[in-house]
């Protein structure tokens, strides 16, 4: 239920997302979902896509870092309180979410989480255990 995540450091410059996402783009490597976060002059953006591999090999071509960590997506109910409700077992069990960003759903009705737990392996547990619905590769085309 983990998925593989790239995470690269880019800089805060003109241009330089749009040389990422091209590069990628061109290569047919589809971006499934995507954060970006500013931390000052460079950003860090992390990329669920569909072949993690290839996109690594590309980005390291370009003399570009990318490390590749694991996620867990989750897909709640798109409606007021739901990711409370997915957050209490997981407090309840001292698992701390390290970063979390949202995905656009598969349906109007849906909204997917993406979260990098302190225990990612514990977190999937008690999720399961709480009946919430994890998602897979295979639902993001991976």
């Amino acid at each position: 239920m983990k998925l593989k995540q790239i995470v690269i450091s880019i800089e805060n410059a003109s241009g330089r997302l749009l040389e990422v996402t091209s590069a990628l783009g061109e290569a047919g490597i589809n971006l499934r979902a995507l954060n970006l976060v500013d931390t000052g002059a460079f950003g860090q953006l992390r990329l669920l896509v569909s072949d993690i591999a290839a996109a690594r090999r590309i980005l390291m071509e370009m003399q570009i870092p990318a490390f590749v960590n694991e996620v867990v997506a989750v897909e709640i109910e798109d409606k007021p309180g739901s990711l409370a409700k997915l957050l209490e077992p997981l407090g309840e069990a001292n698992i701390n979410v390290v970063f979390m960003y949202a995905f656009i759903g598969f349906s109007s009705e849906k909204a997917v989480m993406i979260f990098r737990f302190s225990d990612n392996d514990k977190a999937i547990e008690v999720l399961q255990a709480s009946g919430i619905k994890l998602l897979d590769a295979k639902a993001f085309g991976i």
